[in-house]
């Protein structure tokens, strides 16, 4: 619209929801036109009237993110200053960028942006008050704005949105590219988050997700400071008040699992656990969509259907306005942004009083050995999270194929942990040994065989297993010491027939099973030496035997 003088269908509704605390204060001036916390029916006639995204069948708003359809995980960098110096685990996921080119990207990005339009959401992040930060999404395209309004939490109270000062602000230009001559980035692309200033930069990528993620590596980085574990899972509770915690990484199965139509769903990917209990990150959701089913997953299948829901990269007919969930073309990590209210039988404000029974590590074996569920030990738990063992599934980061790729990510989501994994560790074995919290290893990954031979197990026998161990089915029942892991393995569950809970018998090839999962064992082991540097003795001795030790 920079070149183009007429109105666009909220011109005149631009300002009224603005903010005293204006966006001189960010170092951006001489913008065309501001649009200030906007209602979803208005975004939306933006993002059509601009071409960002057209309507399909039902409502939902379908836009394509390019080249862009995952996270640039290689491309975020967080600016190094005394302050943060010896909290940060620099690395692989926290590159360090000086404050020199932080301040070099952000005044061309501000040149950039003038006789731009913007369009401003003033949000939160956190559902309990106590924890709650205030934050400001300023974005170039209008969708980008309906997404923040999905993902965070929102007021439409006019004075409170008058009175709202951003602790920490957020400015997303998929035109902007950074130089890596002189900025000393990867690629064009670069994900900046600069703590002292509480500013972050997302600069030529499209990917929504970068958006949602920023966000969450920053309460990653605040809140344990303040004593309270920041979490990469989903959460929901039963009606005791018993609150279930899933960790793991995208396509493991968070947002599916903990959608339970039993129980009341917290939210599915970012959460907090304080002293008062557990609480939602976020006021959304954000689901991978490809080859969903009504029949498996019928709440999440159903916002694919609404108003209000934003569909990335799912492809769709031009002339019946038809959705196409079981079309990769575009990418694997197809995804829909909702309200979390879409989603029935959700707790209303994000926050349970009451503190988790059982935590749940959600891995994707993609070796087809691990058995579909086992019980772990305090140690073991610790072990297990700090190794974070699961496979990165098609699509869900730049450069991905096919094939899964077997990974280890750190307390189930490395590339959001800002401190070192024990940091997190510590506080989160702590909680649960205040708690008196048990803790489950469960499979979501494939049986009879490594990808490409086996299947992926039945998300039927997944949630038949996870009903037992959350409602005390699995208390009782008689158990197996795993060979090389050392961990418990149900021998009998409810409507799950005994062959599944040994996942050996599934393969044709026994011999081979077990070589399989001695270098599984192996690659545990060969991980773990990152950290073994000052771990407890017996969180180390925790980990896997090789089958000859065993």
């Amino acid at each position: 619209m920079k070149y183009l003088e007429f109105d666009t269908p909220a011109t005149r509704q631009a300002g009224d929801l603005a903010s005293d605390f204006g966006l001189e204060n960010h170092g951006l001036t001489h913008l065309d036109r501001v649009f200030w916390n906007l209602p979803t029916e208005a975004l939306v006639e933006e993002a059509v009237f601009r071409n960002e995204g057209s309507l399909v069948r039902g409502g939902p708003l379908v836009v394509s993110t390019g080249k862009w359809s995952a996270r640039a995980a290689a491309d975020k960098f967080i600016v190094r200053e005394p302050a943060n110096e010896d909290k940060i685990w620099w690395g692989e996921y926290n590159r360090p960028a000086s404050m020199a080119t932080f301040s070099s990207v952000l005044a061309r990005l501000q040149a950039f942006l003038q006789d731009e339009e913007v369009f401003v959401q003033d949000c939160f992040a956190g559902a309990d008050p106590e924890y709650r930060m205030p934050i400001r999404v300023i974005t170039t395209r209008a969708w980008h704005s309906h997404f923040a309004r999905n993902m965070f939490l929102t007021t439409d109270d006019p004075d409170a949105l008058k009175r709202h000062v951003p602790e920490f602000t957020l400015i997303a230009a998929p035109k902007f590219r950074v130089d890596p001559r002189i900025d000393g980035t990867r690629t064009d692309t670069a994900i900046m988050l600069n703590f002292a200033q509480r500013l972050g930069i997302i600069a030529n990528s499209s990917y929504g997700g970068e958006i949602k993620k920023s966000i969450f590596t920053v309460m990653n980085y605040l809140l344990p400071l303040r004593d309270v574990m920041a979490m990469h899972c989903s959460a929901n509770v039963g009606a005791a008040g018993d609150v279930a915690l899933f960790f793991g990484l995208s396509g493991t199965g968070k947002t599916t699992l903990s959608a339970d139509p039993r129980r009341r769903l917290i939210g599915d990917d970012e959460h907090g656990w304080s002293e008062q209990g557990v609480f939602n990150f976020e006021g959304g959701c954000y689901a991978k969509v490809i080859r969903l089913s009504a029949e498996n997953e019928p709440e999440i299948h159903a916002t694919t259907r609404r108003f209000g829901t934003i569909l990335e990269n799912v492809v769709w007919d031009r002339t019946s306005r038809r959705i196409d969930l079981d079309d990769d073309s575009l990418t694997e990590n197809t995804r829909a942004s909702y309200p979390i209210d879409m989603i029935p039988n959700v707790v209303p404000d994000g926050y349970v009083r009451s503190h988790p029974r059982n935590v749940i590590f959600l891995t994707c074996d993609a070796q087809g050995v691990l058995p579909p569920i086992a019980r772990l030990d305090s140690n073991q738990a610790m072990y297990h999270f700090i190794s974070g063992y699961t496979a990165k599934i098609a699509g869900t980061e730049i450069g991905l194929g096919i094939e899964p790729q077997i990974t280890f990510s750190a307390c189930f989501g490395a590339p959001f942990m800002v401190h070192h994994p024990f940091f997190y560790a510590r506080l989160l074995a702590t909680k649960m040994a205040k708690h008196n919290c048990r803790c489950w290893l469960v499979n979501t990954g494939w049986v009879g065989g490594r990808f490409g031979v086996g299947k992926r197990i039945s998300i039927r026998h997944t949630r038949n297993l996870l009903n037992a161990a959350l409602d005390g089915q699995l208390d009782d029942v008689e158990y197996r010491k795993d060979k090389l892991f050392g961990f418990e393995v149900p021998l009998t569950c409810p409507e799950v027939p005994r062959d599944v809970l040994e996942p050996a018998n599934a393969w044709g090839d026994k011999d081979e099973y077990w070589k399989t999962y001695d270098g599984l064992a192996a690659r545990y082991i060969e991980n773990f030496k990152l950290f073994a540097d000052g771990c407890d003795p017996a969180v180390l001795a925790a980990g896997p035997k090789r089958l000859a030790r065993a």
